[in-house]
């Protein structure tokens, strides 16, 4: 039996279910697998850094925790092209609309790539100010510069594999992602050591080491994704001609692009503000926040991956026409996610230090990721359902509502109550202070209310008005822009 055919045993392609009819809890599940997978070989690449980092130094350590909210920030600026592109496809695909369907990931690569040069153009430029400005001691700033600059030349690479992350699950394929960065995920795992150590006959480069490694293997994802779209014979297909940049469909694009890039840089922006408080204690409590980071990375992968199934089966049957089978979906996914999550809290507040030990040896370091983890831990199902109903708007082309809702748990709720409790001296709370614990139940408190205002806010059925389309309502506008052009 060959690879594909084990692989096939396991995950189910779409071709093998419908997401637009039959049952849903079957075909959410073996499209959010994948991503789950997915999403977890993508982290690896962030836990492979920070494991050899760890036991490298902790000055580099304490680099990537500054260069990370960085990247986020960078990345957040720009995918919202990609959320658009996943949301066009998925609504086309389920109005059967092939042509369009490719007319739309053609233009989404082409206003990602572009969007990514610029981006990490001005990411190399700024890097240095940016991360004094978060407060990188004098230790500890070379490294987190050299380790931005690396990734910032090479963000096109990074950005395209997204993209085509994102396309392939709006129509509805998320295994060919999954298998293109198993093989990407390997190549990094084994260099990153040579690189960052100088083993064999390679230089000794530390952080940037890292960098090198995760740029050489996300190129690599990039090449084969890319090749993947261009044959159509996976997935959706992309055609040279309609990858011209038409500025017209660019509307539709950013209509639905830019509030979902505002939603993911208020994120980023709430880390780095996050980071900036962190920042005012000592280097073994930003050490201890970036494991803290990394581990929530891996844990919330299933919440993150059952709202891109739920995003795609959303924009599917809002395409189809079937509104009330994307609420379904929404609220099984959020039950589902909720029940999970809490148990993998309970299991994380009774393995928190073994856990923090897998990524440093440094005691002190262990003991605050520790206390970390176990004052955010019973609150990690909230996260899921959190992230299923937001997944639900944005597949509805309701980018904008779930924006704000993260606005309001990020900016309005963790950022005040992380300052007022940590340091209410600067805050001008006559209160004590809660020192570094206050910034932990911060995360608790913005999580439960996350939850509660996003399920309050899908009751309310405003995403249901979505146009079929996610586009402009004039069929005027609908029709400027101009046929897509067959194969």
């Amino acid at each position: 039996m060959s690879v594909r055919e084990r692989l096939s045993s396991v995950f189910k392609g779409r071709e093998e279910f419908d997401l637009t009819d039959g049952s849903i809890g079957k075909p959410l599940f073996y499209l959010s697998l994948p991503i789950v997978v997915t999403n977890l070989l993508q982290t690896a690449y962030n836990l492979a850094d920070t494991l050899w980092l760890g036991r490298y130094s902790t000055e580099a350590l304490a680099a990537i925790s500054f260069a990370f909210p960085m990247v986020f920030l960078l990345f957040s600026l720009g995918m919202g092209i990609t959320v658009a592109g996943s949301v066009l496809v998925a609504q086309h695909v389920g109005a059967e609309e092939e042509d369009e369907a490719k007319y739309a990931a053609s233009q989404t690569v082409s206003f990602a790539v572009l969007a990514s040069m610029v981006l990490g153009a001005a990411g190399y430029v700024v890097v240095g100010d940016f991360l004094a400005l978060l407060g990188a001691s004098p230790e500890v700033l070379p490294g987190a510069t050299a380790y931005m600059r690396i990734i910032s030349a090479g963000l096109p690479f990074m950005f395209g594999f997204f993209v085509f992350t994102a396309l392939m699950r709006g129509y509805g394929d998320t295994i060919t992602p999954m298998l293109v960065m198993l093989l990407t995920v390997v190549v990094n795992i084994v260099i990153d050591p040579f690189l960052i150590f100088g083993w064999w006959v390679f230089p000794e480069l530390g952080v940037a080491g890292a960098a090198y490694a995760t740029i050489f293997s996300r190129a690599l994802a990039f090449v084969v994704g890319m090749a993947v779209m261009l044959r159509g014979n996976r997935g959706v297909q992309i055609v040279p001609v309609d990858m011209v940049p038409n500025l017209t469909y660019a509307r539709q694009i950013v209509r639905i692009g830019v509030p979902a890039s505002v939603e993911m840089t208020g994120r980023s922006l709430s880390v780095n503000l996050m980071l900036v408080i962190v920042g005012l204690f000592p280097t073994t409590v930003v050490a201890g926040y970036g494991i803290g980071v990394r581990v929530f990375s891996v844990i919330f992968l299933p919440a993150i991956a059952v709202a891109r199934g739920v995003e795609t089966m959303t924009g599917q049957n809002i395409g189809a026409g079937k509104p009330d089978r994307a609420a379904t979906a929404a609220g099984l996914a959020a039950k589902y996610m909720f029940v999970i999550l809490a148990a993998v809290g309970v299991l994380t507040i009774f393995a928190a230090r073994p856990i923090a030990a897998l990524f440093t040896p440094d005691p002190e370091v262990v003991t605050v990721t520790a206390d970390f983890l176990r004052w955010v831990a019973p609150t990690f199902g909230f996260i899921g359902v959190m992230r299923a109903y937001t997944g639900s708007f944005r597949g509805a082309g309701k980018t904008m509502t779930a924006a704000a809702i993260s606005i309001l748990m990020l900016g309005v709720i963790r950022i005040p109550t992380a300052l007022g409790l940590a340091r209410p001296d600067i805050a001008g709370i006559p209160i004590p202070a809660f020192d570094s614990t206050g910034i932990w139940i911060a995360f608790a408190v913005s999580n439960t209310a996350g939850a509660v205002i996003a399920y309050l806010w899908y009751r309310r059925g405003t995403w249901r008005d979505a146009d079929p389309r996610g586009t402009p309502a004039d069929d005027d506008e609908r029709d400027a822009a101009p046929a897509p052009t067959d194969d």
